[in-house]
């Protein structure tokens, strides 16, 4: 039989602490213009591409109602500009993993923790 899931990502989840603050810096890391708050736990940001949802995820929290941060870069964002990309997370004071590495991509952390990777398109 053959697989009826499709080989697209539609979207992405982010999980977050607050959403309306995590809405406001991945606003202003990522030029989001557009988006939608939904129910009283998600954002759903307007991107180019696969879509990204921000989420509090209440139903993932643990027993002591803590969500657990990405601990590995599974999120990678585009740049055409590796160079101007870092030096603007770090004029922003984001947590920054990693320097640039190969010339071409670089760790850093959200506010909630979450590694991302910022990556120079070819």
């Amino acid at each position: 039989m053959k697989s009826p899931i499709k080989n697209k990502v539609n979207l992405v989840f982010i999980p977050v602490s607050d959403i309306k603050q995590a809405k406001e810096w991945y606003t202003e890391m990522l030029n989001i213009e557009e988006g939608e708050f939904m129910f009283d736990n998600l954002f759903a940001a307007k991107m180019d591409g696969t879509g990204m949802l921000l989420d509090t995820m209440p139903m993932w929290r643990d027993e002591n109602e803590q969500l657990q941060p990405l601990n590995v870069p599974a999120i990678q964002f585009g740049t055409d500009d590796i160079q101007a990309s870092y030096a603007f997370m770090k004029e922003k004071g984001v947590e920054l993993v990693t320097d640039i590495q190969h010339d071409h991509w670089f760790v850093f952390k959200d506010p909630d923790g979450n590694k991302m990777m910022v990556c120079q398109d070819n």
